[in-house]
This record gives structure tokens, sequence and C-alpha cells, in this order.
């Protein structure tokens, strides 16, 4: 294993880090409310980061969410890149590729995921070349207010691609500012993806297997499980951003902050604390880049992928509060920067299955076997 990032990975985390810290700021975050901020997508996409990622990988889209993490910018990054520009060169026709790629890279088309929700939607085939009629209504989508598609898996987890212009989107709010919807499809037409099984352009990622345990009959080709592995993945990343500006701002605060006329960091129980927020932190970031890695090098992931995102939600937990405890009364202020870390910290904890779930999932992958090639 080798996580030492390349050249091009380097450089565009880099430049993620300048334009997050330039526009991210907690002005302009506060500003925005629950929104998204249109502004600094703009500048990620012309800066070519979006596009970038379909040639530094996942990991080098797991180094750019932590650089998002840290300052909790309001932008649809990894939804975009995940089930838009990584699912659609993965698994995605020739001809899919060739007319979404471009402007998904340039921020023209913006997607937004609704795998969870399974027994939610159902798909009708009504025409040929992979189209069909979806029906269904998912509770909650991040950034669908922004995305001008939605992937969606199906009850039997095929993946189908449908404009929102299409579709019912009603605003919600979650834990986090997310520019989340209520999706509504009422036979919306849509596109599988990959197109036609027939089409004669099979899908790269399909030699990445089915979910372990899962049924036979249900993601035979194991796009599903791809996709959903390589989500939990990139916002495990998101996460130990989360938790790193937290912790951040936590140490900021307790080596500024006195009390009987000694910083609060000399204490040893807030440097205790400190510690295991930071020891959790990196436990976070190096299961994310080994998951992201293995992906990359086209090797089995699927149960890394789970143990990053169980780190991701249990550790997650533990930092955002410790990072929030940490600044005492200030913690608890609503308008403070470190609430919002707290909020993003909660999200994801139960972003694509809280701890316990992914847990039983890693457990049946382990009894089941992984990815059958």
């Amino acid at each position: 294993m080798d996580f030492t990032p390349t050249p091009e990975q380097e450089a565009a985390r880099d430049l993620a880090a300048r334009i997050f810290g330039d526009l991210a700021t907690h002005e302009r975050l506060s500003a925005a409310g629950t929104g998204s901020d249109p502004g600094l997508w703009k500048a990620l996409c012309a800066a070519g980061l979006v596009s970038a990622v379909a040639d530094t990988g996942l990991l080098g889209l797991v180094l750019l969410l932590e650089e998002q993490g840290r300052t909790t910018a309001q932008v649809p990054l990894a939804a975009s890149c995940v089930y838009g520009l990584m699912a659609v060169r993965a698994h995605g026709s020739a001809e899919q590729r060739e007319r979404l790629l471009p402007e998904i890279g340039d921020g023209s088309v913006v997607v937004a995921g609704a795998l969870r929700e399974t027994r939610a939607v159902r798909a009708e085939v009504r025409e040929a070349g992979g189209s069909a009629r979806v029906s269904g209504v998912v509770p909650a989508v991040p950034w669908l207010r922004d995305a001008t598609h939605v992937l969606v898996a199906d009850d039997r987890r095929r993946l189908w691609l449908a404009r929102t212009a299409d579709a019912g989107c009603e605003p919600v709010e979650l834990t986090a500012p997310w520019a989340a919807g209520r999706l509504t499809l009422d036979g919306t037409p849509a596109e599988r993806l990959g197109g036609d099984a027939s089409d004669g352009s099979p899908a790269e990622g399909s030699r990445r297997g089915r979910s372990p345990g899962g049924d036979p009959a249900c993601d035979a080709d194991g796009v599903y499980a791809d996709v959903l592995a390589t989500a939990r993945t990139a916002f495990a990343g998101l996460q130990a951003g989360v938790c790193a500006g937290s912790l951040a701002r936590a140490v900021a605060h307790t080596g500024t902050r006195e009390q009987f006329g000694r910083p609060l960091a000399v204490r040893q129980a807030v440097q205790h604390r400190a510690a295991d927020a930071h020891l959790d932190t990196e436990a976070i970031r190096v299961t994310a880049y080994e998951a992201a890695w293995r992906r990359d090098a086209g090797l089995p992931y699927l149960a890394h992928a789970l143990t990053a995102a169980w780190w991701a939600a249990e550790a997650g937990h533990r930092v955002v509060h410790t990072g929030q405890h940490l600044h005492g009364g200030a913690g608890a202020d609503l308008g403070h920067p470190v609430h919002r870390h707290f909020l993003w910290g909660r999200q994801l904890e139960a972003h694509l299955g809280c701890g316990g779930e992914v847990l039983q999932e890693l457990g049946e992958s382990i009894t089941y076997g992984e990815e059958r090639s």
C-alpha cells in the first residue's frame, strides 16, 4: 500500500485548499443558509477540479473532500463526482460517457444520488435501449435542489438516471445544510446506467462483483455495490476533513482561552480529549485512503469501504462532540463556526448507513466472502 499522493493529486488538493480557504468563509456560509454556494461551485469547476477527478481517481477525490470538510463548504462536490462523474465513467455506456462526462466536469450537469431507498422505487421497462419509467418517493436526497439529474436505485438495485426537471422536488431540511429535497417519481422517464446490456460497451467497473450475501437476482453485475462503496469511501473522506476542521478549531480555542490564569490546553483532561479525537480522525482518514487506493488499483475494496464508513460514523460522532465540548459554552452557540462542523459530522454519521448497520454489512461480507470476480 502506498497512499502517497501523485503530483497531480497534490496539485489538485492544494488548489482546492486555497479556493475553499478564500471563499468558504464563516460569513459567506452563514449567508448561504441551508442552500449551496453557486459562486464557490463555479470557481471549483472553472479551476478544473471536478473534471480532474477522472484522472486523479477516488483517492484524489477523497483528498479534495477532506479540504471541503475542513471548511464545511456548501457545494455538491461529493455527490456530483460520485453519482455522476465516477459512476458514469466506470459503468456508463459509451454514449452516456460522451454525452454526460464533459458537462459534469464543467458543472453544467450536477448529479445527486438516491441509492439507499431501494424498496421505494420501482422501474417499468417500456422502451428499448435501457429506458424505463420509474416511480416512487425518496423522502430526502442531499443536494437535490442543485441537481439537474438524479441517480436512483430501484427495488432490484438497478441504477437509473433521471432528469430532476421531469420529477418532483420539494425542499426539505436535514441536520446539515445540504440543499436536500424530497424526490417524487411518478412514471418519470429514466435511462439505465450503462444503457442496454447488448450495446457492446460493457461497464469497466462491472468486474468488481455484487454485494456480499445479497440476492443473486439483484445487482448481478455489481454496479450498485461499486457505486455505493465509492460513495461511502468519498463521504468518509469528507468526514475526515470535517473532524480535522473541528479539532483544529478546538485546539486554537483551548490554546488561547484561559482559566485561572492558564490556557485550557495545559489541562491534562483537555489534552486527553484532543489526543483521542486526533487518533479517531486519523483512523477515518487512513481507512478512507486505503479503500480509495484499492479501488483505484483495481483491487477488491467493498469491505474496506465499509470499514471506512464505520470509522466515519462511530469515530466521527466522537470527534465532533469533542470539538464542541472543548469550546465550552461557545460550542452551544448555533452561530459559532464549530457548530457547523458538529451538524455536518452528525449528518455524515448516519449518511449511507449508521455504524451498526454498516457493521452488520461488514460482518456479512466476512461471512459470505467479498467480491467475486
